[in-house]
């Protein structure tokens, strides 16, 4: 999620131009030392792939997710020591073994059959795991029921391989905190350059598709969670509509803003994962109206024609802030050109200014809808008020890089019926009256631009290093989608682009993606070099 600088800044849109942290992190000699990964049987091998494997009898569920869990073993513990999985799932080669049978029975229920997935720890599961969103507090919360997102996914025949560590309350804990940090989980690194910022708050799943422990995983994104990892680990993100996926089972943050989605290392796989999330849900505080049985296949766009015509809409202030980043940018404009497409400077960043609006949204929503959660729960911790006692009470081991003061903002805070809230709401929710009058007015199929810049040094003391991109943002304050793909790297660290759409256009949002995509082949797998070479 965005950095929540909310005390510091007048609004969680109002960050600043800064420039880029290139220099080398770590105090040891930087030589660009690598950890070579052994020869990985799946090493990026797409969903795709893993499908027309098992068909032909040369892979099953159960050798793919015993591949992943040795991987796991040996990148995510050992080795590299990414730490982007805080949890496996003990069940899982039990789970492979049942769709295998299911397979050998002339049962396949689609494209995700078999197919290993690693899930946030901020998603409810009725099996052995917690469910924690990364805090010490929680240990031991293990869940009665799925998440209504993890029984569409194990409908679809998925196998739920483990949990990714996250950044501790989605980042929703200080104005000072390390993305990928959680107490219970430490500081997920990033793939390609270990000591860089994985980004943040589903750090653990952008790094687990990066460094390939799963082909594909599911996020969470309240303002960026979803997009900024996917960027910063070279990996594809899908942010859907607020309400296209059920929220029921995830320890939430806004109930305005939050969503569940996938990320994967092509727009086909998260476009697959997709389609196996989607489905109504009576519970869901959305209640959308949407005719859920036109999202049942999302791999229907891929068309790599697809940027043929489309009118793509570019935030004029991009440019100029990182004279490489510019580069990518131009040569990602210039293909999409290629293939067809119509580029109109616009000025879209600028609908997400609502005067510190999101932020007094978030501190109300933050303290309603985390205490349903915990006071039904199977956590000891009931509220928002006891979390916050237990973190005093624990500070050591709780709080020993940087404090909980968002917590406590929300916790002065009122009810939902507040005057303070209502006024924010609004201001939020007009946010998606002036995104569409601008898709309206310049007749647009897309909104475009970086998601970050390069991946910043990981930071316990000072916390993230935000920079001045975070084409995502609109998007995420109006509960609009979004689609992130690999834009290309700066000293070998990822930069994504961030596609916007309207609300539920989907459909179109991934066309456009994958043509993009198809025509760039910006995807490189991680080297897990130590430091940026000084």
């Amino acid at each position: 999620m965005k950095r929540r600088n909310f005390v510091r800044l007048a609004s969680a849109a109002g960050i600043t131009t800064v420039a880029f942290p290139f220099f080398q992190c770590q105090t040891k000699s930087a030589n660009q030392e690598k950890h070579e990964p052994s020869k990985f049987a799946l090493a990026e091998m797409t969903v795709v792939q893993m499908q027309e494997q098992m068909k032909q009898g040369k892979l099953s569920s159960r050798s793919i997710t015993e591949h992943y869990l040795d991987q796991i073993a040996a990148f995510d513990k050992k080795g590299p020591k990414i730490n982007a999985v805080i949890e496996v799932n003990p069940d899982a080669l039990a789970i492979a073994d049942a769709m295998d049978a299911e397979r050998k029975n002339g049962k396949v229920r689609g494209p995700m059959h078999g197919i290993p997935v690693l899930i946030k720890d901020n998603i409810d599961t009725k099996d052995k795991m917690q469910t924690t969103a990364g805090s010490i507090a929680l240990a031991g919360n293990i869940a009665s029921v799925d998440a209504f997102v993890v029984k569409k996914m194990r409908e679809a025949g998925t196998v739920i391989l483990g949990k990714t560590n996250m950044s501790e309350w989605a980042n929703f804990r200080s104005t000072r905190s390390s993305s990928g940090w959680s107490s219970r989980g430490g500081q997920t690194r990033n793939p390609y350059i270990l000591d860089r910022s994985p980004c943040g708050s589903s750090s653990g799943s952008g790094a687990a598709v990066a460094a390939n422990f799963c082909a594909v995983a599911v996020g969470t994104e309240t303002n960026g969670s979803i997009a900024c990892p996917a960027a910063m680990n070279g990996v594809v993100g899908i942010k859907p509509t607020v309400g296209l996926v059920s929220r029921s089972g995830i320890i939430p943050i806004s109930a305005t803003q939050d969503t569940a989605g996938p990320l994967g290392r092509t727009v086909a796989d998260a476009a697959m994962l997709l389609s196996a999330m989607v489905g109504a849900d009576p519970n869901d505080p959305a209640k959308t109206a949407v005719d859920y049985k036109i999202f049942t296949d999302f791999t229907a766009s891929l068309y790599p024609n697809g940027l043929k015509g489309k009118r793509i809409g570019i935030e004029k202030d991009f440019l100029k802030q990182h004279e490489d980043v510019d580069a990518l940018l131009k040569k990602a404009l210039d293909q999409m050109r290629e293939k067809g497409a119509v580029i109109v400077e616009v000025n879209y960043m600028k609908t997400q200014k609502v005067d510190g609006a999101e932020s007094i949204l978030l501190h109300y929503e933050f303290k309603d809808g985390l205490n349903k959660y915990l006071s039904k729960s199977n956590s000891k911790i009931k509220s928002l008020e006891a979390l916050i006692a237990f973190n005093k009470a624990n500070a050591a081991k709780a709080m020993p890089y940087f404090q909980q003061e968002l917590l406590e903002i929300s916790q002065e805070k009122g009810d939902l019926e507040s005057k303070e809230y209502k006024e924010a709401l609004k201001k939020i929710l007009n946010v998606r009256n002036t995104l569409n009058a601008l898709f309206e007015s310049e007749k647009l199929d897309a909104l475009c631009g970086p998601a970050t810049g390069p991946a910043w040094c990981n930071d316990l003391v000072n916390g993230d290093f935000w920079t001045g991109y975070g084409g995502y943002g609109p998007a995420a304050i109006s509960g609009f989608p979004s689609v992130t793909v690999p834009m290309g790297a700066v000293n070998e660290l990822p930069v994504g682009i961030s596609f916007l759409g309207k609300a539920f256009g989907e459909p179109d949002l991934i066309r456009i993606a994958y043509a993009y995509e198809q025509a760039s082949k910006n995807r490189k797998a991680p080297r897990f070099i130590e430091t940026v070479k000084a």
